[in-house]
């Protein structure tokens, strides 16, 4: 049933789409044969991260690229993560009501997601609908972040392209420099440039830029755009550079380089999860209230405890 799900979404049948992005989300075991599949299909689309500070309008900035892209012929899924709940687990998922725009075209998909309390603006199910929508044949992929500040370097995990968004007027003039998201930006936007403070901000970002010394031979130079998200000012020059910097990326081989950096990162995480998974199992509960026990009485160490449950052995041979 999944493997069918896949084929439907292939074909470019919503609600196939979301069911499948639905149980990536949930992780059920059938969906485990099909993975492969999931991963050998991807590699075509080109992922974009847009990231930035709180209130610096990435949902509009998004919905304006979203019809830049459109009118260029490009099909674009969007992936806008919200923050969850640390109370309730729920979310906002705010974005799809902005993105009401693209509701009727079908050559525009959009999935709000929430954080799952992960800190880096982005969640292990977020990177497999990505994953998802790459299989399905989606030219450009937007991840939007939920701007939680310097933890959101998690993006270069996932995205092909970073576009760091900052906004003048907010108290700081360059936020992304104060976040540390400086060097992570392949493309800088100033928007809300129509403020009087945006000329400051762009001069300041590029200064910035100067003093982290030129790129090297064929290196990528970032580009600070100026942007108007609300009656689409720059949306254009940006499509452009975004384009631009995959072309570069192909060309020079750092495509390749961000690829096993990409694989790397989702290795350990998956390990992880699945670490987590099994010393959280039904199966390892009594082992697990055991090591709990003993390294309350200091009878045991944690470290030691840790590996005994992951190595699935009894506590006595620790």
């Amino acid at each position: 049933m999944t493997a069918d799900l896949l084929a439907r979404a292939r074909s470019g049948d919503a609600p196939s789409l979301s069911r499948l992005i639905s149980l990536v989300e949930s992780r059920p075991q059938e969906l485990d044969a099909v993975l492969p599949e999931i991963h050998a299909a991807g590699g075509r689309a080109h992922v974009i991260g847009i990231t930035g500070a709180p209130g610096s309008g990435k949902s509009t900035l998004v919905a304006r690229l979203v019809r830049v892209l459109r009118g260029r012929g490009r099909t674009v899924g969007v992936v806008a993560v919200d923050p969850s709940s640390s109370i309730t687990g729920g979310a906002l998922l705010g974005d799809r009501i902005r993105m009401q725009e693209h509701t009727l075209d079908g050559g525009v998909f959009v999935r709000s997601m929430s954080t799952r309390g992960a800190l880096g603006g982005v969640s292990r199910a977020t990177v497999d609908a990505v994953a998802v929508l790459d299989a399905a044949g989606w030219d450009d992929v937007i991840v939007e972040t939920v701007g939680v500040g310097q933890d959101e370097v998690d993006i270069m995990r996932i995205a092909h392209t970073t576009a760091v968004v900052s906004v003048p007027g907010l108290g700081d003039d360059v936020q992304a420099i104060k976040a540390g998201l400086l060097e992570i930006a392949d493309v800088h936007v100033v928007n809300k440039a129509d403020r009087p403070e945006a000329d400051r901000t762009a001069a300041e970002l590029t200064s910035m830029l100067t003093l982290t010394g030129p790129p090297g031979s064929g290196g990528w130079a970032v580009p600070v755009l100026r942007t108007v998200a609300l009656d689409g000012t720059g949306l254009d020059e940006l499509a452009n550079a975004l384009a631009a910097h995959l072309d570069w990326l192909q060309a020079s081989g750092e495509l390749a380089r961000r690829e096993e950096a990409a694989a790397a990162a989702r290795i350990r995480a998956i390990a992880r999860d699945l670490a987590v998974a099994r010393v959280q199992s039904p199966a390892a509960g009594a082992a697990f209230e055991a090591c709990v026990r003993a390294v309350a009485r200091r009878e045991l160490d944690p470290h030691a405890a840790a590996r005994s449950l992951l190595d699935a052995r009894p506590l006595e041979t620790v």
